[in-house]
């Protein structure tokens, strides 16, 4: 394989270059052995588009826990002391610096390509913020987190969702093709520069792997920013860079041509398949697992006893139910004046199981959410909180219907003290539904 062209480089250049390449080497290329052990760990057989979008989300990570900017700390030292060796071992090879400039932004922006379209399809096909649930309807405003208010308010428009993951998905493939990559790039700065500052605005949990995108992305365009500014600022004649590795030996082209097609096909088509289909059967943020048929909706508690007490309603009572909400899948979420402790995670994770799918509760308060199982034979639910501060909180509680708006549960609550309830379902329409129904230039009647 040889040049078509060698640029001349100085000396501190060479000595910048051996840093960056080492340190975007180790940024870039999977060196984790946790992470070949979740890639053996997968189901091949029965691949998920969570499997492929956990494999995209790889960012270095030396100390465990949630992502710090500490590993990158660490990955600049060993860039250091790499920097350090090789100019004591280097001899003044030029030629080998192109080649390597070459290949190290193939390197960068293939992976920075895979970390914007595994983001943009769960967009396209709106998953990542999806409609909100009758629980969270039914919260107040202020029970949310910063993070919650934004990702609901992105959700309540999958349309627009849906654009932002085209154009997510259509930066990342920009930069799959040398000539459109610095476009890619500058489209990647604009769109994830203005995630990185939502995620600090909004308490995000995504900003360190937000920035980290776009360093990457910073890195791509340094390839051409010096030719776009005489071009474009100080408006001067500026040749382009024609620098690129010939390939001539047939076993060259095909095998880029084969990894290539391999990388769109696995991250691009294959991923967009699984996603499509995941959207229709399996999506990721709200459980599965279908609920008693015909109760989803809010319920007002008209009677509550405890241990034969009756209590009235009020706002304050800690003990006391103020309404529930049965949702179309298995959770029921009971609204009182009991503390939360707030489930505030929010990194964006897929994962396969109903009872690691918690983002209806997280980043809200005034709720506890339970997952629910049904014995139809003796009538009864099984509530386990979701919550993960209250993993061993359990319910058994048994229910009757006496009529289609009316629900009796009555059992054992978390305390192991009798309870009884009577549930009236309340008949109530919501503003974002009925505005989608009659269109936005129509009236309504609430």
């Amino acid at each position: 394989m040889n040049a078509q062209h060698t640029n001349q480089w100085k000396g501190y250049e060479k000595l910048a270059f051996r840093f960056f390449f080492i340190y975007f080497l180790i940024q870039a290329i999977p060196l984790d052995w946790l992470y070949y052990k979740q890639v053996f760990g997968i189901n091949w057989g029965h691949l998920r588009y969570g499997d492929i979008f956990q494999l995209a989300h790889y960012m270095p990570q030396f100390i465990a826990g949630s992502q710090s900017f500490t590993g990158w700390f660490i990955v600049a030292a060993i860039a250091v002391i790499g920097t350090i060796t090789w100019t004591v071992v280097d001899r003044n090879r030029t030629a080998i610096y192109d080649n390597l400039y070459y290949w190290i932004r193939v390197i960068v922006r293939y992976r920075l390509a895979i970390g914007v379209i595994a983001y943009g399809i769960i967009k396209v096909f709106p998953l990542q913020s999806p409609y909100p649930s009758i629980s969270n309807l039914n919260t107040p405003y202020g029970d949310f987190t910063r993070w919650k208010l934004f990702s609901i308010s992105l959700g309540i428009v999958p349309s627009y969702e849906t654009f932002l993951g085209f154009v997510e998905v259509a930066a990342g493939l920009l930069l799959l093709y040398r000539k459109t990559a610095s476009v890619g790039a500058v489209i990647i700065l604009l769109f994830t520069g203005n995630v990185f500052m939502s995620n600090i605005a909004y308490d995000g949990g995504e900003v360190v792997y937000s920035l980290y995108l776009v360093i990457l992305a910073l890195f791509v365009l340094s390839w051409d920013l010096q030719r776009i500014v005489r071009l474009l600022v100080l408006q001067q004649p500026t040749a382009p860079n024609s620098f690129r590795p010939k390939f001539t030996a047939k076993w060259q082209l095909y095998a880029r041509w084969g990894v290539k097609g391999a990388f769109i096909f696995f991250f691009v088509l294959l991923y967009s398949f699984k996603t499509a289909t995941g959207y229709k059967k399996d999506p990721y943020q709200f459980p599965v697992t279908k609920g008693l048929p015909n109760v989803s909706g809010v319920y007002n508690v008209k009677v509550f006893r405890i241990n034969k007490d009756t209590i009235a309603y009020s706002k304050y009572d800690p003990v006391r139910w103020q309404d529930v909400v049965f949702e179309e899948w298995n959770t029921i979420s009971i609204r009182s004046n009991r503390p939360v402790h707030i489930d505030s995670n929010n990194v964006e994770k897929i994962v396969a199981t109903d009872a690691d799918r918690t983002y209806e509760l997280e980043g809200a308060i005034g709720r506890h959410y339970y997952s629910y199982t049904v014995d139809t034979a003796n009538q009864l639910l099984t509530l386990q909180n979701k919550n993960r501060f209250y993993k061993n909180e359990l319910l058994q509680l048994h229910y009757s219907r006496p009529s289609d708006s009316t629900i009796l549960l009555y059992g054992l609550n978390e305390n192991k003290d009798s309870v009884f309830t009577t549930l009236e379902q309340i008949n109530k329409k919501y503003v974002l539904k009925e505005v989608e129904q009659a269109g936005r230039s129509k009236s309504l009647k609430l």
